[in-house]
């Protein structure tokens, strides 16, 4: 046994991804809504307009995280639902901020500790339209601080926080590659907007500061009345192994790969300043921290917020870095020189298990910023041709088992063997769900979710499976 005897474990969700009831109760339109909207957006020609249906059905979710056992449940609020249009000026909407209180009460009376998200991915199409959401370095984080007053306000059992998931994400595909609403890009053939080249880096920055303002927020007029509560950002981050381990160009091209994927926001975090390889290759293009600016951010985590899934091979290039690059000049792959492959394949084209990612990555991390409280806030996988089974073959579902097997016993093994402090464990996903821009062709879910007959769930094996695996590595009081 390896784990401490207080770790958390369970399940994680997203607003848009479950909650549906886009048009009930007063909730206003999100950058995905309108996204969806947008011919060609998502592979199936869907949305989160209805979804699993959990904002009529979460009395099924809650029966289901107490049928397999969970400690602990991660959602989001979606702002829209609570302030329609999204700003500091606009109307709070009490049906939509009631259903949160409500949903928080009875996951504490089932005995499942709360981990709140703020912000994942679904900001009001209001802010979009008004100021351009995101990209306002001014605008953006005094509202994103009024919306994270009023739910601090209104949950004040809620002792983990998360402010914004994978801010990489909304910055590099939301306003790069154009493939994550509001689908800005430098491709006209994708979006008539867009500045592949800059309003990337604008928006990261941005987001750091909305963080900065919401933790502030909390730990001068929530935190000393929480009674432990604790505030931190969930950043993702892929392992990272040379393409040729004999190349010391490659070696190398694995530390960037890192900084422009995690240290671009953890670095701000922890050290006050972006990474050296995003100010060498970005210049001016890379916004610059006021002195305020930087005293805001540095130290804002309580706790490092780790989603991981998947591991690549990475290979430096020797040619000037175009201007759109957001890699850090490099190539990814999942095979190396000698046609090893990194994990076997699964319905996800990013996605391939590598459980020996998972440890080195906690161990990086935890190295690199001082040995952080870590919560593993995501991690899961799909599978290769899931969607098309049928129904009793897609809940034995033998290779999520393994999956999760193999992850968590290597995050074990980090705690064991490194000394990482990590305090939970929240997988990817509790159920089925719309999938961003692929749709419901993809499951990641533990639950199969029949979106054609009333979102009926079933749970797979694999729902079962982690009570088992913790209660084995979790070592007794």
């Amino acid at each position: 046994m390896s784990l401490p005897n207080d770790f958390l474990w369970g399940f994680a969700t997203a607003a848009y991804q479950i909650e549906g009831g886009a048009d009930q109760d007063g909730r206003g339109p999100s950058i995905w809504d309108t996204f969806c909207a947008i011919p060609g957006k998502i592979a199936d020609g869907s949305s989160g307009a209805v979804a699993c249906d959990s904002y009529n059905r979460w009395k099924d979710d809650i029966q289901l995280l107490k049928d397999v056992g969970a400690e602990a449940y991660r959602f989001s609020i979606s702002w829209s639902r609570v302030i329609p249009l999204g700003g500091r000026e606009d109307p709070v909407n009490e049906k939509g901020l009631a259903f949160y209180q409500t949903f928080v009460d009875a996951l504490l009376d089932a005995g499942i500790t709360p981990f709140v998200t703020l912000f994942h991915w679904d900001l009001p199409d209001g802010l979009e339209k008004r100021y351009g959401g995101l990209r306002d370095r001014n605008e953006f984080p005094l509202d994103f601080e009024h919306y994270a007053r009023i739910m601090f306000a209104a949950l004040p059992k809620v002792k983990h926080w998360i402010t914004f998931n994978e801010p990489w994400c909304s910055s590099i595909l939301g306003y790069n590659l154009g493939i994550f609403a509001p689908g800005r890009t430098s491709n006209r053939a994708k979006s008539a907007e867009g500045d592949s080249t800059r309003e990337p880096w604008q928006v990261g920055h941005n987001i750091l500061l909305a963080h900065g303002r919401a933790v502030q927020l909390y730990r001068t007029e929530f935190k000393p009345a929480s009674g432990g509560g604790e505030i931190g950002i969930t950043l993702n981050g892929d392992a990272a192994y040379p393409w040729d381990p004999e190349d010391p160009a490659d070696l190398e091209a694995c530390n960037r790969r890192m900084e422009f994927a995690i240290s671009w926001f953890a670095d701000p975090i922890y050290f006050g300043h972006y990474p050296a390889s995003m100010r060498k290759q970005l210049g001016d293009r890379l916004p610059v921290f006021t002195e305020e600016e930087r005293v805001l951010v540095q130290g804002s985590n309580d706790f490092y917020g780790m989603n991981h899934y998947t591991a690549n091979y990475v290979r430096h290039r020797t040619t000037k870095p175009p201007d759109d690059d957001f890699m850090g000049n490099l190539d990814t792959f999942f095979e190396d020189k000698n046609g090893n492959s990194i994990g076997e394949e699964t319905q996800s084209v990013w996605l391939r298990p590598c459980p020996r990612g998972f440890r080195d990555l906690i161990v990086l991390i935890s190295q690199r910023y001082g040995n952080p409280k870590i919560y593993v806030t995501e991690n899961g996988t799909s599978i290769k041709g899931e969607n098309d089974l049928g129904v009793d073959d897609m809940v034995n579902d033998n290779f999520r088992v393994r999956y999760y097997d193999g992850y968590v016993r290597a995050l074990a093994d980090a705690v064991r063997e490194n000394g990482a402090d990590v305090r939970g464990y929240l997988a990817w996903s509790l159920m089925d769900n719309f999938e961003w821009a692929e749709g419901y062709e993809t499951r990641f879910g533990v639950t199969y979710v029949d979106y054609k007959n009333s979102q009926k769930r079933i749970p797979k094996k694999s729902a079962f499976s982690l009570k088992p695996l913790f209660e084995s590595l979790i070592k007794k009081e």
